[in-house]
């Protein structure tokens, strides 16, 4: 392919609210272009890209029995009211109704879509398992759309989904698709952690998230410094040791006592008489599912909202206003407590972090503006129906699983893996019947990768200053000719002869046969990131031309008729 030829807008800079190096660099080299808040167009160069990632993760996909799908991206609301998960994901679901008023929806996922034709189509348990996938567009109404491709509103995904008859078949289609995975990330050239993760809206047993520890990330993950534990924030862990309690007053009565304009923990500690963070319990109220749900951890820790939902099982959850709080408990934020609170139609959990467990002498507040309780035995006076891990980690806390020192870094999202089990089956009533003659719930799984993110998530992972550095598995072209002067014909000739025999045996090339000044070629050859240049100079009539490495930076002269041989070594191809 000729550079004249093709369309390459390169920018000699980005936009000044790009911050996100992928948003920058994809920008000035050419391969995006912004149509509207959290909307791109992929331009050819972007498309190159695109197009291999895709045959990557359809030849890892198809290794491990997947059967490609093309489903509709527009869907009946009616599926999502079925399954349960409409109110989860309404505010991000892009809605519209036909002519004949018919309520649709934009695809977000196809969970539902799929377990829609599984009901219908399987019968019996020996027609499982089943691999189905696809690689459509998808649609979200995010919020606040950002960082170039990491933050979209449509993008590509790649979404497959298991169907097995056992756990035990679950099992083993998770561990297919951690596999193709790993594969599909390595050859893409990434590095990367694969975490435990919250479920969330998806529901289901467990998840793992796979990670690019980068900068423009926007989640926290918990990494040891010692072993291989790493977990996103939402789910991550810590060895705790309870603080002692004070043990002049164990057994001692509930003690009411004035505390005016106490508003906070910090308050409170430095308030005479007061309690040491430590020993106070933070009570945080949440409506869950339309309940109200209250959660207890230690006063110097940080709730985790995600292991609340998680623990509880609720579809959608949020921080109860003030007025529901009032309603509820009788108080406003600053007194709130659970001792003595009974659980009924409207408070229907109260759950607690297992540093309360057999707390004593401890301090809350008593559900009466102005006044907290102390000496607080939480097995006592706190009827907790619920015990789990709400703490959210932080760094310098001890390892769950060898005791090391945790450390938080950024991470960005690049795949996700679910153990569903039959949270859809169930709602939808997909089930087939065992070798006994009983109904048998399918049980599910849901996998999914964002193509353009993980195009995105390379260029996070592999840039310098001048620009892209693309791994040769994806790159748009595998080499690019620069001859230093477009107007000596000994030059073009020479790039020109080499481009027809390196195309001939399957090496892509782009030659840059622009009347453009030598720096100019060379600047944008490194912007647009291909891995490997040949120029064309001053050397030619020696038989010579430099082959110049854009990961490493080197540059080798070579003769001219050994490009093709010492390419096709460089990029292991058969000659």
């Amino acid at each position: 392919m000729r550079w004249s030829q093709l369309f390459i807008p390169t920018l000699k800079e980005a936009p000044a609210q790009v911050e996100a190096p992928s948003h920058k660099y994809l920008l000035r080299a050419g391969y995006i272009r912004q149509l509207t808040s959290g909307v791109y167009s992929l331009l050819p160069l972007g498309q190159l890209v695109r197009l291999k990632i895709v045959e990557i993760i359809r030849q890892e996909m198809n290794k491990i029995g997947g059967q490609e799908f093309l489903l509709s991206a527009l869907q009946p609301v009616d599926l999502w009211i079925e399954s349960g998960r409409l109110e989860a994901v309404s505010e991000i679901m892009f809605r519209l109704k036909d002519r004949k008023k018919a309520d649709l929806a934009l695809g977000l996922t196809h969970e539902e879509v799929f377990t829609s034709i599984a009901r219908s189509s399987l019968s019996s348990y020996k027609q499982l398992p089943q691999i189905w996938y696809q690689i459509q567009t998808k649609f979200r109404d995010e919020a606040r759309p950002k960082g170039g491709l990491l933050r979209v509103r449509e993008f590509t995904m790649k979404d497959s989904y298991s169907f097995d008859f056992d756990q035990a078949g679950l099992d083993a289609s998770f561990d297919k698709h951690h596999e193709a995975y790993v594969s599909i990330f390595k050859r893409c050239g990434l590095d990367f952690r694969a975490v435990e993760a919250s479920s969330g809206a998806m529901g289901g047993s467990a998840s793992i998230e796979f990670m690019v520890l980068t900068n423009s990330g926007e989640d926290n993950l918990v990494l040891c410094t010692s072993c291989d534990y790493a977990a996103n924030v939402e789910r991550g862990s810590s060895k705790f040791e309870a603080p002692a309690s004070n043990n002049d007053s164990a057994n001692k009565e509930l003690e009411k006592f004035a505390t005016p304009q106490i508003r906070t923990i910090k308050a409170l500690e430095d308030m005479s008489g007061g309690a040491s963070a430590q020993n106070q319990i933070k009570t945080l109220v949440y409506l869950a599912d339309s309940k109200i749900v209250l959660a207890l951890v230690q006063g110097d820790q940080e709730m985790n909202e995600s292991k609340l939902q998680t623990a509880i099982g609720a579809s959608t959850i949020r921080p109860a206003t003030d007025d529901e709080i009032f309603k509820a408990l009788n108080a406003h934020p600053g007194s709130l407590g659970a001792c003595g609170v009974k659980l009924n139609e409207t408070i229907k959990n109260i759950v607690a972090d297992p540093r309360l467990k057999g707390r004593i002498g401890m301090v809350t507040g008593a559900n009466n503006d102005d006044w907290h309780y102390r000496n607080v035995s939480v097995d006592r006076d706190i009827e907790v129906n619920i015990w789990t891990d709400l703490h959210t980690v932080k760094a310098g806390e001890a390892c769950i699983k060898c005791g090391g020192t945790l450390d938080l870094q950024k991470g960005l999202e690049i795949g996700h893996i679910f153990k569903l089990g039959t949270k859809y089956s169930k709602s939808m009533n997909a089930h087939v019947l065992g070798a006994d003659g009983a109904k048998n719930e399918i049980v599910m799984g849901s996998y999914g990768i964002g193509v353009e993110r993980l195009m995105a998530a390379v260029v996070e992972t592999s840039h310098d200053d001048k620009g892209i550095i693309w791994p040769q598995s994806i790159t748009p072209y595998d080499v690019v000719i620069v001859p230093v002067n477009s107007q000596d014909e000994a030059l073009t000739s020479v790039s020109e002869k080499m481009e027809a025999e390196l195309t001939a045996c399957g090496i892509s090339c782009l030659l840059d046969d622009r009347d453009e000044r030598a720096g100019v070629k060379f600047n944008d050859a490194e912007l647009i990131g291909i891995p490997w240049r040949i120029t064309a100079g001053k050397k030619v009539s020696s038989g010579l031309v430099e082959l110049f490495d854009r990961k490493s930076k080197t540059t080798t002269e070579i003769a001219i008729e050994k490009v093709r041989e010492v390419l096709q070594e460089k990029l292991s191809c058969k000659p």
